[in-house]
């Protein structure tokens, strides 16, 4: 770990990003000007209640000039700021355009660049990233003996084994190369991670390079004054894991593909393609190269798509894996226990990445997805007449795909579909109505109810989604507990004991809290309250 006041000036410098250095009365591009510029930071942080003696601290976001009171008493060293606080420091100011970009050089520097040691690989697309992620990793970790370290919205896994709960889609840059260092450290010979759209956003990957990045597809989402102004920026945030990547995986029916192919072709990025055949079910015979259509993907040498086929058998998620690059190869038949066609196009998407990692088509490794479930996303509940789904489904396009894959596998029995949700406060307000718009012709009933929030009231969220309901014939109302939530659509379906009730709860999966006006306040999880309330529903239903 080895960052000076010398190094750090001349990687800023390289990069466009120092403006001076600040301190002893003294404006500088000399950092020999200071003492002690050759010798090592300690330590690195974002955070003044952890400033050490010899650390080097970054004032990022909404940081205040109040933060540094008696920060020299803690012995910091320099700090990396767009402002200068020589008024309240004597430590040396590096004086930037952009902290975030100069947070993340430094950061890897700090850390010796672990991601150099590793093959990363890289996951964007609007939905389906979490899933795709575990998939990659499974993989990875039954090819090279549990020697792939995870960074997703769920949990971060570190040593190939143990995974702990996260807090940010994509880390902050500083606390991502400090996991990779400790995964590096770990033994871990891959990274598997999400990239959100905000990750490039506010550069939380600035200057971080994938070995094989994966685009999955792309809808509105994220939509805010706090987010994306416009789709446009949220697409062209999530088209920069193009250029970032030496290798591109596809969705091959993601929109604006071809603007991305555009992205590849510029930045010499090669790309193959990945896609879900839903058209072939039922078909005996093996595909014909157009069931995979990689001709649709002509923009390097090399291309090759990776096609999941549903098999003919409903009641389980079995799909048959094909690879089409000059000719059409069976790669095998897979079982998956995560159920939904759209996870048949991630377990696609997964083998299309480990395939141009170098794992042979014949590996069993590649089996591995088959057994990979994620708490909290599509978990399955069943009691009497009531089959529960618990998702983390969010937005317009994973409500959809959810209600469709209700459809394929339980609309004969004609079930009456509840749907519990709310909306998160304070950030991509256009999703409360995409839920809306997406469920209301296609369900019975919703009951709103609480989820994350920052300043805005659960209830004005609610009733403001209630207010989008135009669709008559649909029932609706507000539940504002979430466990009462639950509790009332799951005793709703003795009301309905001739019918099968299904009831999606969406939006929490299996978060143990409810953020209330930026506190976390305690919660049992949705996938919790659903197996106890479904325990006692039977027994009530018994007695």
């Amino acid at each position: 770990m080895a960052l000076t006041l010398a190094s750090a000036t001349q990687l800023l410098k390289r990069n466009g990003l120092l403006r001076e250095l600040i301190g002893e009365d003294r404006w500088t591009l000399d950092p020999h000007s200071f003492d002690n510029a050759d010798t090592n930071f300690t330590d690195i942080t974002y955070d003044t209640r952890k400033v050490s003696q010899g650390a080097l601290l970054f004032c990022k976001g909404q940081f205040r000039a109040k933060f540094l009171d008696n920060i020299d008493d803690t012995g910091l060293a320099a700090y990396v700021s767009e402002t200068p606080y020589a008024d309240k420091t004597s430590s040396v100011g590096i004086i930037v355009n952009d902290v975030r970009k100069a947070m993340s050089l430094l950061a890897a520097e700090f850390f010796s660049r672990p991601q150099d040691s590793m093959t990363v690989v890289g996951i964007t697309g609007t939905k389906g990233k979490t899933t795709t992620a575990y998939f990659v990793q499974s993989i990875l970790n039954s090819f090279s003996g549990n020697k792939a370290a995870l960074f997703s919205s769920v949990d971060n896994c570190l040593d190939g084994v143990h995974y702990q709960e996260s807090d940010l889609t994509t880390p902050e840059s500083l606390d991502m190369f400090r996991m990779m260092s400790a995964a590096l450290d770990n033994g871990m010979r891959y990274l598997v991670m999400e990239v959100s759209s905000q990750a490039y956003k506010v550069d939380r990957v600035y200057d971080l390079h994938f070995d094989v990045g994966a685009f999955l597809n792309i809808s509105p989402d994220h939509i805010s004054p706090i987010e994306h102004p416009t789709f446009e920026d949220y697409l062209f945030c999530k088209r920069q894991i193009t250029k970032n990547s030496s290798h591109l995986v596809l969705g091959r029916d993601c929109a604006h593909a071809d603007l991305i192919r555009e992205d590849a072709k510029a930045s010499s990025t090669t790309v193959s393609s990945f896609a879900l055949d839903e058209s072939r079910m039922n078909d005996e015979s093996a595909p014909s190269d157009d069931v995979c259509r990689a001709a649709d993907c002509p923009v390097n040498d090399g291309i090759a798509t990776v096609c999941a086929v549903p098999t003919s058998d409903t009641e389980t998620e079995s799909y048959s894996m094909y690879v089409s690059h000059e000719s059409l190869t069976k790669i095998g038949d897979f079982t998956l226990s995560i159920e939904g066609a759209f996870n048949a196009a991630n377990a696609a998407a997964a083998i299309a990445i480990a395939l141009h990692l170098g794992i042979p088509q014949g590996s069993k490794a590649l089996h591995a997805l088959e057994s990979v479930k994620i708490q909290g996303r599509m978990e399955r509940f069943s009691a009497r007449n009531v089959i529960a789904y618990v998702d983390y489904a969010h937005n317009y396009a994973s409500v959809t795909a959810l209600l469709d894959f209700v459809d394929h596998k339980y609309g004969s029995k004609h079930p009456r579909i509840t749907l519990v949700t709310g909306s998160a406060g304070n950030k991509a307000y256009d999703r409360r109505k995409e839920i809306v718009d997406a469920a209301q012709n296609r369900i019975a009933r919703f009951i709103f109810t609480e989820e994350d929030t920052d300043t805005e009231p659960h209830v004005d969220i609610c009733k403001q989604m209630l207010g989008y309901v135009s669709n008559d014939s649909v029932e609706a109302s507000i539940v504002m507990g979430r466990t009462e939530a639950i509790t009332q659509a799951i005793e709703e379906s003795e009301i309905h004991h001739e019918t099968l009730n299904v009831i999606l709860i969406i939006g929490k999966g299996e978060e143990r809290w409810i953020k209330d006006h930026g506190k976390h306040k305690q919660y049992e999880g949705d996938d919790i309250a659903v197996e106890r309330l479904l325990a006692k529903y039977n027994r009530n239903v018994q007695d």
